[in-house]
């Protein structure tokens, strides 16, 4: 019975990491092949927790925890720089130039795009 579990989680592991290298391949895009990476990697500890648990040993135990922390990581540090960070205060925004869509500056207190109140806010907006 156990045996016969067994092939069956290792079959649906298989499926689906062979299904994560495809994603890897194709992407298209840099957070997809990061998902499908740690897709593989869960798989990969799954498998190798099936082959331990067949054949009741513990010494695959410290692979699986260095395998899973190598993946956590991996995938961490990808999605740190693959996130785009908002500027603080708006700060950024106001030395880069105008936004997309602003027309450009208006006469002073017409509330046109990019004016300039008399208290410093920009667009109805406190600076902060």
């Amino acid at each position: 019975m156990m045996l016969a579990v067994g092939v069956v989680a290792t079959t649906l592991l298989a499926v689906g990491a062979l299904l994560a290298v495809v994603r890897i391949e194709r992407g298209p895009t840099m957070l997809d092949r990061t998902v499908a990476f740690d897709v593989l990697t869960t798989a990969l500890v799954g498998a190798i927790a099936v082959e331990a648990a067949i054949s009741r040993r513990t010494e695959s135990v410290p692979i699986l925890v260095v395998l899973s922390l190598v993946g956590f990581i991996g995938s961490v540090t990808i999605a740190r720089f693959a996130a785009v960070e908002p500027p603080k205060n708006g700060t950024a925004a106001q030395r880069s130039g105008p936004r997309p869509g602003a027309v450009g500056p208006g006469p002073a207190g017409s509330g046109a795009a990019g004016s300039e109140s008399p208290s410093g806010a920009v667009d109805g907006r406190e600076e902060s």
